[in-house]
């Protein structure tokens, strides 16, 4: 495989891996947006909590005093197609990897577009966030995970830079002997 059909091939991989995020982050934002209308738009991510395992100032898993999703059904769904997205985007990321270390950085890849262009679709659907001081709850695994809305964007801004370097750089994409 020449040079160039390999280039060509690492960026089409690439631009694969984003298109996933990208529609998966729509996918995300119109879901959420499915739950507010149907629950009421003003869900309540500062409700009081009986217990804070860890505060690390930008991110808090907490303990609700009740779930976030009004019904516990409903958590209990929402925490399953949580789990679920992180099997899809593990099954792209072995997909688009080439070795181990290769397909990490693919997960990473798929997650932060994900991520980033969820709270883009999700301002675009519903006017929400409306700063990057809102607070959110970014997972529900294994329990909930709170913060402001700008630690899920500035994680994901720098995991995405690094994992794409590492995605994109031609050792990576190189063929070994069989030695």
């Amino acid at each position: 495989m020449g040079t160039t059909s390999t280039s060509r091939d690492r960026w089409l991989r690439f631009g694969a891996v984003v298109a996933f995020g990208i529609g998966f982050g729509y996918g995300e934002a119109a879901v959420v947006h499915y739950l507010r209308l149907a629950l009421g738009s003003e869900l309540v991510y500062d409700a009081p909590v009986r217990r804070v395992y860890l505060d690390l100032g930008v991110i808090r898993f907490v303990d609700p005093a009740q779930t976030f999703l009004i019904d516990p059904d409903l958590a209990r769904a929402e925490t399953a197609r949580e789990a679920a997205t992180i099997l899809m985007l593990a099954a792209v990321a072995v997909l688009a990897g080439r070795r181990f270390w290769h397909g990490v950085a693919a997960f990473f890849i798929a997650f932060t577009v994900w991520d980033l262009t969820y709270y883009l679709f999700l301002r675009l659907l519903t006017g929400w966030p409306t700063s990057l001081a809102d607070t959110d709850v970014f997972f529900l695994i294994a329990v909930p995970w709170l913060g402001p809305v700008a630690t899920a964007v500035v994680a994901s801004a720098v995991v995405l830079a690094i994992s794409s370097w590492w995605y994109l750089r031609p050792a990576a994409w190189e063929i070994r002997s069989a030695d």
